[in-house]
């Protein structure tokens, strides 16, 4: 974990600005030790001292939802996992009372509260409630809601807890209240916005890790329920299905939360909660600066930002890693051009580039080009015995799906695209122009079938680095010789675009479906652009 992220302890609580200069910025978490103790709820609500007989006189004719599990101790956000239903908060109460008694006279702790129920005229309320056993919870019901005033239960509470100093200045959303009557655990999600956990009573474990970490925790995709949660199972993870989860604990802290301790967790980061028996919780929900500044028409710019962000810091990290010269790697070379190829102005383009031209690494870098665009042809050609194709390098169109849906992303396990990498941009150049006199076909079957993603994304790159070491005059001469070869010139730019959108969607991929979030966003979906407008595509003219 970065120094730079790890959760920051005090002992004292901050001031508005020391919150909101030093810690709330930071976007890390940040614990604040015995900060509540001032509550009246510290004391009123302690069970230890009738705290339950307290909140049960308090509020006890108020109408609660429990949450019921059918996978508990663990409590999922997905709805298919667990329902809620309404109940009596005096009969939840009365259950957290009993909860530690077994059977005793042939009396369960289900019969002992049916008994307490039976007077009451709602008893129906609690049908599911009693048969659920100790499978409850008490989760995030609402003290103070801006969002739906109407839900809210628990607002006589209000006056027993106190707004935390630093927060005085903020919006709240909500304040919410959670309780367990027995051991149990949240599973691993995000909230979408900053969140204070108070510690009223009893203990809290709570396991943090920061957004980058999403692609180890697998969130449900962005369009479908409880989008904020992890797919994994807690109790049984499948590591054929989530296989980097093996490593997410690596990545993650732990902290301890005692009674009269409070959390600061920041938006977007996951945090995965195990509460102790009979727990009283708090939390306050306020919205990020970040997010509140975010104008709404400027979600397509934003969303293009990020998406293009993710994907070079993914080829950043993984191209230079094979640049380290490697017998075994077909891209281990790097070749210079012949001092005579240069002039004051950068390239000399030569238009009739012969073999002979060459020098002899750049010719035996043509050399194995050929032979990996060839060799790709007869594979497909032994695969299909019908196929009249005599023209080396060219495949056909109903094969071309299947060959770069199995062309690997990763540069190490590709052959031309590591040889595209390794090569000196000018180099590139020479070869091209040789391929255009010499191996015209080769050189169409090469951007047309033989380039992958990661191969796209990489000649996209070498051209970018090769522009900068042209005349204006040179660079648009190249261009129209290097496309002269395709039929199609058209389609030999959509290749290689469409070779970098794949390239894009794949990182994106180890990012969580992140071009879920651009996919989904009504807001982009309804605009003219739509996706393309995410990923950057130009309308052909």
């Amino acid at each position: 974990m970065e120094e730079s992220l790890r959760i920051k302890e005090f002992t004292q609580v901050p001031s508005i600005e020391e919150f909101e200069s030093q810690i709330e910025p930071q976007n890390t978490p940040a614990v604040f030790i015995g900060c509540l103790k001032d509550w009246k709820a510290f004391c009123s609500w302690n069970p230890a001292s009738g705290g339950l007989d307290y909140l049960q006189e308090r509020v006890g004719s108020a109408i609660v939802e429990v949450m019921l599990s059918r996978s508990a101790p663990i409590f999922y956000g997905d709805i298919r996992s667990h329902e809620r239903v309404p109940v009596l908060f005096s009969s939840f109460m009365e259950f957290c009372k009993r909860t530690s008694l077994t059977k005793d006279n042939g009396h369960t702790v289900c019969s002992e509260l049916e008994k307490h129920q039976s007077a009451a005229p709602d008893a129906d309320l609690c049908s599911s409630f009693m048969k659920a056993g100790e499978q409850i919870y008490l989760a995030q019901v609402p003290i103070l809601s801006k969002e739906n005033e109407e839900r809210v239960q628990l607002e006589i509470l209000r006056e027993d807890i106190e707004l935390p100093s630093f927060l005085v200045s903020k919006k709240l959303t909500s304040i919410n209240l959670w309780m367990n009557n027995a051991q149990s655990r949240s599973n691993t999600h995000y909230d979408p916005h900053h969140n204070l956990l108070c510690i009223v009573a009893g203990c809290k474990q709570v396991v943090l890790w920061p957004p980058s970490a999403c692609p180890l925790l697998y969130p449900m995709p962005i369009y479908g329920e409880a989008s904020n949660h992890s797919s994994v199972a807690l109790d049984s993870p499948d590591f054929s299905i989530h296989p980097r989860f093996q490593s997410a604990f690596d990545h993650s802290q732990k902290v301890l939360l005692r009674a009269g301790d409070a959390l600061f967790i920041p938006e977007g980061w996951f945090h995965q909660v195990d509460s102790n028996e009979l727990t009283i919780a708090l939390n306050f929900w306020w919205q990020s600066n970040v997010m509140s500044s975010m104008l709404e028409h400027m979600d397509a710019y934003y969303m293009r930002r990020i998406l293009r962000r993710l994907i070079d810091k993914e080829m950043n990290e993984m191209l230079p890693k094979t640049s380290v010269r490697d017998p075994h790697n077909f891209g281990d070379f790097t070749y210079q051009l012949p001092d005579n190829s240069k002039t004051e102005h950068g390239s000399k383009l030569n238009l009739d580039m012969k073999l002979d031209d060459l020098g002899p690494q750049a010719l035996e870098t043509l050399h194995r080009l050929v032979s990996l665009v060839h060799a790709g042809a007869s594979t497909m050609n032994q695969q299909d015995e019908s196929t009249s194709t005599s023209v080396p390098g060219v495949i056909p169109d109903k094969d071309r799906k299947q060959i770069t849906e199995t062309k690997s992303c990763s540069l190490e396990d590709d052959s031309i695209a590591s040889i595209l990498w390794n090569m000196e941009p000018l180099t590139l150049q020479s070869v091209f122009m040789a391929m255009v006199l010499n191996f015209p076909r080769t050189l169409e079957g090469l951007v047309l079938h033989m380039l992958s993603p990661v191969g796209a994304e990489v000649l996209t790159r070498k051209f970018d680095e090769l522009d900068l070491q042209m005349t204006e005059e040179d660079r648009s001469t190249f261009y129209q010789r290097f496309y002269s070869v395709f039929d199609d010139q058209s389609s030999a730019m959509d290749a290689i675009l469409n070779g970098i959108q794949k390239r894009f969607a794949a990182v994106h991929g180890n990012h969580h479906r992140w071009f879920q979030i651009a996919d989904s966003s009504e807001a982009l979906t309804q605009s003219s652009e739509g996706v393309d407008a995410v990923m950057g595509v130009q309308a052909q003219p």
